[in-house]
Order: C-alpha cells, then sequence, then structure tokens
C-alpha cells in the first residue's frame, strides 16, 4: 500500500483539497459561481457592479427597462452553455430563445427582435451545429420574433463543449405595467404558472442516464402569450419572474431581499410532478431549487389573484397555475415555507447550483 502524505512526513495542503461545494471564499471562479444562487449574487455585488462603478448605477437584473422617445423598451442578453446540447423536449437552440423572450416579458414587454451570436469549438460536426441553427429559428419563428443580428467565434479543440450561444433581446413594454421586483408588498399572493422542477429533472435525466416510467421533457417555452393573457385581466401585476437557475428559491429569494418583505410558502401546494419529486429525493435535492425553463412566478394583490389564475388557467402553458403562497411582514427578506407535517423550515438562496450548466 502506498504511503500518506502523513505517513512519509509530508506536509498536508488542505487549502489544496476539492470540496464538492464550493468555498465561499475561493480565490478563483468556480462552477458555483455561475448557479444562479448565492455565489453568483456575491460575485456581481463584490466584483462587477463596484469594476462598473457608476456606469452600472441601475444594477443588472436579467431585464432593463429603458426610456427611449416616449416609449419603453425592454432588453436582455443571455448566454447559454447547457450540456447535453440536445435533451428530453429540447435543446441549446430553442432554450437560448425562449430564455431571452421570457427574460423581456417579465418586465411586461412583447418581444420583437434578438440577436444570436454563436461561440463553436474547433472540431464539432456541421451537421449537430445545423440542428442548434435550425432550433434557434423554429423556435424564433414560434415565438413571433425576428433575429436581427449575429456573430459567430470558433475556438480551439478542447476550449469550448461544441457549442455555446449569446442572445440579446428587444421588447416593448406594455404601459398598462410596472413590474418590477421592488414592487413586491406585504398581502401579495404568490402563483406559479405550473410543474416546478421539470428542466433541471428533464437535463439530469439525459445527463446522468436516469430513467422513470415517463419521460421528463423540458418545459421549455415563450411565456408572452402566458403574460399578455395576465395583463389583459386588467390585474395590477407586481413582479413577474421566471424562476431559472437557482429555481424558485433563489428567485423568490432575490424578490424578498429586494423588496424587503417575507415569503410565506405553503409546501401542500406545490405542484411538483411525482417523477420530479422522485427524482429530487433519490438525489437528495430540493425541488424548490431545480431549474425551470418554462414557468413564471407572480406577485399580485390579494383582490387580483383569483381573475390572474383563472386567466393563467385558461392559457395551455398555465393549465396547472397554482397559489403557492403569499407576502407577508414578518421575517423580511426571508422565505419560510410550511411543510405537509404542519413545521416550518427556511428556503434558503442556493450557494451555488445543484447541477451545473443547466442552461
Amino acid at each position: 500500500m502506498p504511503e500518506t502524505a502523513a505517513e512519509n512526513g509530508a506536509s498536508i495542503d488542505l487549502e489544496s483539497w476539492v470540496c464538492p461545494a464550493p468555498l465561499r471564499d475561493a480565490p478563483n471562479i468556480v462552477m458555483g459561481h455561475g448557479g444562479g444562487g448565492a455565489m453568483s449574487a456575491e460575485l456581481i455585488e463584490h466584483l462587477f457592479l463596484p469594476a462598473f462603478g457608476p456606469a452600472a448605477e441601475a444594477g443588472m437584473g436579467d431585464s432593463a427597462v429603458i426610456e427611449v422617445g416616449g416609449s419603453r423598451l425592454a432588453f436582455s442578453t443571455d448566454s447559454f452553455v447547457v450540456k447535453p446540447l440536445t435533451f428530453p423536449g429540447g435543446t441549446i437552440g430553442d432554450l437560448a430563445v425562449n430564455g431571452t423572450v421570457n427574460d423581456l416579458a417579465m418586465a411586461g414587454a412583447q418581444p420583437l427582435a434578438l440577436s444570436t451570436a454563436f461561440i463553436l469549438e474547433e472540431g464539432t460536426a456541421l451537421q449537430e451545429i445545423a440542428h442548434v441553427a435550425h432550433a434557434v429559428g423554429t423556435a424564433a419563428l414560434a415565438a413571433g420574433v425576428k433575429l436581427v443580428t449575429g456573430d459567430t467565434k470558433v475556438v480551439d479543440s478542447g476550449h469550448g463543449d461544441g457549442v455555446f450561444i449569446n442572445t440579446a433581446g428587444i421588447g416593448i413594454v406594455d404601459p398598462r405595467v410596472d413590474i418590477r421586483p421592488q414592487r413586491a408588498a406585504s398581502g401579495d399572493v404568490v402563483i406559479v404558472s405550473g410543474d416546478i422542477g421539470v428542466h433541471g429533472i428533464a437535463v439530469m435525466s439525459c445527463r446522468e442516464g436516469l430513467t422513470f416510467a415517463t419521460t421528463v421533457a423540458s418545459d421549455t417555452a415563450p411565456l408572452h402569450g402566458l403574460v399578455a393573457a395576465m395583463i389583459n385581466t386588467g390585474a395590477d401585476l407586481h413582479v413577474l419572474r421566471d424562476p431559472t437557475r437557482g429555481g424558485v428559491a433563489a428567485t423568490l429569494n432575490e424578490i424578498a431581499k429586494t423588496a424587503h418583505v417575507g415569503v410565506a410558502l405553503d409546501e401542500r401546494t406545490f405542484p411538483i410532478p411525482a417523477e420530479v419529486r422522485d427524482a429530487c429525493g433519490l438525489l437528495g435535492l430540493d425541488p424548490l431549487q431545480v431549474a425551470n425553463e418554462g414557468k413564471l412566478l407572480a406577485f399580485v394583490p390579494a383582490d387580483d389573484a383569483d381573475r390572474v389564475l383563472a386567466a393563467m388557467r385558461g392559457h395551455p402553458l398555465g393549465a396547472r397555475a397554482a397559489v403557492i403562497g403569499h407576502c407577508v411582514t414578518e421575517h423580511p427578506g426571508m422565505v419560510v415555507a410550511r411543510t405537509a407535517l404542519g413545521g416550518t423550515r427556511v428556503v434558503d438562496l442556493p450557494i451555488g447550483e445543484q447541477l451545473p450548466r443547466i442552461c
């Protein structure tokens, strides 16, 4: 048996050990910094924003609303590095289109146009790139947006992973709405548009070879039609967000912190498919921290909740919409869930990411 470092007198450098949970004070970028959780927030708050200075004084969210010539434009950008490139229910191509369309929709905007930039790894089969590009075009057509500009770069073999995609999009904000996380208020009802955790488990099942009684397919879809149906109710929509990286947990924590309100959830009302619940139980995951790509969270005043919920359930992408909680004055900045057994638990912002490269 070979000698250990301790046995042969060598010193042990504990700081060089690799930990499955990234260290919060790591001096270098780790996968957790891209997970949409606490490490992502810290990277933005303590590195990017101070470095950008006054140029970023408005902050950097998933989308921004800009006044241009008396109109309000929503602008968003996103990058997609999902692995594998094709998974049950979608590809990196339709994910890129739908993800950017949805960021615009969460500001109450009708998406108009997208840019697409492809970073290709040397040696990737042209047929595979063509498959992804076709998915981009098909998804854009289905969402009713134009692909108006783009770019292509190639990196050396071994320095990419087939195809990475960056998109940016613009849209016109509906003049009837003022949707932003700062507007969440005590008494608001929290609604989710459908089943939680489906996209993350679909990608995980493909990547890890997991099988279920029925195929779990990604929920990737453009949500601006659903949002339009909600706006048309005349309700005062306070907040809309799509819970992608970090899942419902990360999104609710970000909103609670931004608006300085508490969020109280009821686990018994969560729409979680049996396959997702079973997979999470098997792998030790919290379904609330698993990524979604075709769902939204809405914060609406209690007086408007019933008609918004009815409108959502009348749309194909909101048929399983459910009320999962409400905003409270207690525990501002925190999210707490009542369990099926009657206890309570804190729903934390995830540190990093349960499954890297999910979108």
